[in-house]
């Protein structure tokens, strides 16, 4: 990895993309702490200090710690993966949708632009219930009255505005950085977050010094996961293919061996943010009904809804193993989503190709679902233990704040993946023989 970075840097072409791709970089962690007006901090503090577990400490991270600042950045880029997720989702279900995607760059192109309206949307209606928790929880300096509207009306804006000017961020890295651009951003703003984490790991550590002893064995975890992790992303299942020949006038085509790769990691870590969405929602409730203020403490719903808020916190073993199982469902989703069986094998009939020992076709489908199934189970159990593992961790060494490491490792090991794949890619373009001659 350091050696093509390193070789990158040597072309005048790539290391102009890099420095732009590092003052995008910048931009955006400076945008993270640049707050919206109105704010009180020492309240602020104090909500977050009650969120563990909820929604908002998942996207705290996914933002680098802008949310619990409440600063221009504080929604990230989560509106436009929640826009990227529903939009992909529709061009399964709306020809016209599926139409743009069949037509190329240019259809790829309107796509982008039905993305970014649904994520502007979106960046509203977040804006929007972010200040209003904000405020239901006395962190606004807010008065009633046409003055009181106008703060909101400024908070919203901000918080909207900061989420469009992410995205935009993200949209001139793919187009004169390295690598894409959203996944870059999200990728600083975890990272970002790991001085923050290993300063409090320590300092619980000097609070409890058993600790002290534990911390090397985690360190070592993490690095395995690490090395787990960039295992499976690049092992791949290959399906053999083999064209036949046929003679049209006095030249030979077909007869090619070939394969269809497919990804064990293939869906990334789309399952578990699905999952974690779902997760954190019962949690967040907490922060809109807390159950202290209820008027009947001993009557049955405060117990069923204090037994309801304990089973989803993160702390639980029974949180964990749902969102194992809610990972494994996802991922099966998502796959479906990207591959069908059918349509594979239609168009190796129609191009003269097949599996060898299987009969076009039906079997043919037949087979190729079998294989994926098989994948799948395999790619869904990885993203289920790297995502509880930390859970667990953190449950058998109380003290230790890591129950998003294994998501969070997840995401910079595939973000710098497919980022060492990139520069890799152009570097080999520019020495294919025919280059700009």
């Amino acid at each position: 990895m350091f050696k093509t970075f390193r070789n990158a840097w040597k072309v005048p072409e790539l290391r102009s993309k890099i420095l732009y791709t590092l003052l995008i970089i910048l931009i955006f962690r400076i945008g993270c702490h640049v707050p919206v007006p109105f704010i009180d901090p020492d309240a602020l503090k104090e909500m977050f200090s009650a969120t563990d577990g909820s929604i908002f400490s998942y996207m705290n991270i996914l933002s680098g710690g802008a949310l619990s600042q409440a600063t221009l950045f504080s929604l990230s880029i989560q509106p436009y993966i929640n826009a990227s997720i529903i939009v992909q989702l529709l061009t399964y279900a709306l020809p016209p949708l599926e139409n743009l995607q069949k037509e190329g760059e240019s259809g790829r192109k309107k796509l982008q632009k039905i993305t970014s309206f649904v994520s502007l949307g979106i960046a509203l209606v977040m804006a929007y219930a972010y200040f209003m928790t904000l405020r239901s929880n006395h962190v606004l300096n807010y008065t009633g009255g046409f003055a009181g509207v106008f703060t909101g009306a400024v908070i919203v804006l901000a918080f909207t505005a900061g989420a469009s000017l992410v995205i935009w961020l993200g949209n001139r890295v793919n187009e004169k950085g390295i690598g894409n651009g959203i996944s870059i951003i999200l990728f600083a703003g975890i990272v970002s977050r790991g001085p923050g984490a290993i300063r409090t790991m320590f300092v619980n550590a000097s609070e409890n010094k058993h600790l002290y002893i534990v911390i090397p064995f985690v360190l070592l975890v993490f690095v395995a996961m690490i090395g787990f992790i960039v295992f499976m992303n690049e092992s791949e299942r290959r399906i053999p293919i083999q064209y036949a020949k046929r003679v049209v006038g006095r030249k030979q085509y077909g007869g090619q061996n070939t394969h269809i790769p497919i990804k064990i990691a293939m869906s990334g870590v789309m399952p578990i943010i699905f999952a974690m969405a779902i997760m954190q929602l019962p949690s967040t409730l907490r922060l809109f009904i807390n159950p202290d203020n209820t008027t009947n403490p001993d009557g049955f719903w405060h117990k069923f809804y204090v037994g309801f808020l304990n089973f989803f916190n993160y702390q639980s073993p029974w949180y964990a193993i749902l969102y194992f199982l809610l990972i494994i469902a996802f991922n099966y989703f998502y796959v479906s989503m990207q591959y069908n069986p059918i349509e594979i094998a239609n168009n190796l009939r129609q191009n003269n190709g097949g599996i060898p020992g299987i009969r076009p076709g039906k079997p043919t489908s037949d087979y190729i679902q079998r294989v994926l199934g098989k994948i799948t189970l395999v790619g869904a159990f990885f993203l289920g233990v790297i995502a509880i593992l930390p859970i667990f961790t953190s449950l058998a060494i109380k003290g230790l704040n890591i129950s998003m490491g294994g998501t969070s490792i997840l995401i910079v090991v595939s973000v710098v993946l497919e980022t060492v794949r990139t520069l890799e890619s152009q570097m080999m373009m520019r020495h294919h023989k025919g280059f700009l001659e």
